[in-house]
């Protein structure tokens, strides 16, 4: 599951993009020092083919999802205006047995036994 959502949160690209920058390091550092080779491998002016079939990759991604169309919502207006009325009859019934004297205060003996079989 988590693999699955990595997928979907576009962590294979930055993946791949690791393993590119890696190799044009290591293919920078057989004919420059480490800071130029560093520069030249993450400066963006000098991609290798990885990196272009990943760039190439990530836009065909993007250009498959689903457009997102932003909509205006529309509200219907009501013909006639709505009213509350009250009712004709109205009467309040009482709630029988809320009194804390209704409720035992001791439980009741001998306490019940349950057999789990």
């Amino acid at each position: 599951m988590v693999f699955a959502l990595l997928c979907a949160l576009g962590a294979h690209w930055f993946v791949l993009q690791s393993v590119a920058w890696t190799t044009m390091l290591a293919g920078n550092l057989r004919t420059a020092s480490l800071t130029e080779a560093l520069e030249r491998t993450l400066d963006g002016k000098h991609p290798c083919a990885l990196c272009k079939q990943i760039a190439a990759g990530r836009n065909s991604e993007k250009k498959t999802q689903f457009p997102s169309q932003l909509q205006r919502f529309e509200f219907l207006t009501a013909t006639t205006p709505y009213t509350f009325v009250a009712p004709t009859r109205f009467c309040l019934l009482r709630l029988t047995s809320c009194s804390s004297k209704s409720v035992p205060l001791a439980p009741p003996t001998p306490p019940p036994r349950f057999s789990f079989v």
